[in-house]
């Protein structure tokens, strides 16, 4: 027997195959709620490690900056010696008093470049301190968002790893029962459920209003949606709106509701006693 087209399909029938669908995507959203935070949880440490990993590898470029500096520094320390070795060779041979004044401001200058050189060095040693103390502070963060994550991704696969059978289940269920709806009235379904903060797509009547966005259905609106002749959709939230009855839901009535007594009537029956 072929295939009946989803499009010769009643609207009643049609109706069944969207609530259908939407309990089935529903269970699915709950087996991924068991997930809650955990996946934000994940990409914000990741996020986070990635960060720091940026951030150690800034600051063990800048000590080895530092390092550096101070071996040009050295270099620099022992140039000016040995320059003053020799200026203080040549004082001992000078002609006149012009040499003797020139030899001794090259030799106040060489001296002024060494106290300077040891100064800079000393001034990058305590960053070189300070840099490296901040690298192991940052390194014992790593460590520690590290091994969260590794906590974090084992929890957040053992939960999958415990709902992926079922929701891979509903998944091939939700597959078999899309190709039940015609194309067109299955991406307004799909394009109501993604702006539908709770994923609801089609709802039923409830208490005269609508199941989504709880707000009031004329009458005349009410019997049109339990005719089941066309598809109608909310006029506030823009939901389908399907017969309770025709979903499958029982709705208490008045007369089933059991009758309560008041408080203020007890307490005057007990006054009368």
């Amino acid at each position: 027997m072929a295939k009946k087209d989803p499009k010769d399909l009643p609207v009643e029938e049609k109706l069944k195959n969207l609530y259908q669908l939407q309990a089935t995507l529903s269970a699915i959203d709950e087996k991924r709620a068991l997930r809650g935070e955990l996946p934000l949880e994940v990409r914000d440490l990741e996020d986070e490690i990635a960060g720091l990993n940026t951030r150690i590898e800034k600051i063990r470029f800048e000590i080895d900056d530092f390092k550096r500096a101070i071996v040009q520094k050295k270099g620099e320390i022992e140039d000016a010696k040995a320059s003053l070795e020799r200026y203080n060779k040549q004082l001992d041979m000078v002609a006149n008093n012009r040499e003797y004044d020139t030899l001794t401001k090259e030799i106040e200058f060489q001296t002024l470049e060494v106290e300077l050189c040891n100064k800079k060095i000393k001034e990058a040693q305590l960053r070189v301190e300070e840099r490296q103390n901040d690298l192991a502070q940052n390194e014992a963060i790593l460590d520690d968002r590290q091994s969260a994550l590794e906590e974090k991704r084992a929890e957040l696969e053992e939960i999958m790893q415990e709902t992926r059978e079922e929701e891979d289940s509903l998944k091939e269920k939700a597959g078999d029962i899309e190709t039940k709806i015609e194309p067109a009235l299955l991406r307004s379904f799909k394009r109501i459920r993604k702006g539908a903060r709770n994923g609801l797509g089609i709802v039923y009547v409830q208490r005269d209003a609508c199941g989504g966005c709880f707000n009031k259905i004329p009458p005349q609106r009410q019997l049109d949606i339990k005719m089941h002749k066309k598809i109608i959709v909310c006029e506030y939230c823009g939901r389908i709106l399907i017969d309770p009855e025709l979903a499958g839901v029982k709705i208490e009535t008045a007369e089933e509701k059991p009758k309560r007594r008041s408080t203020r009537k007890k307490k005057e029956e007990t006054a009368e006693d």
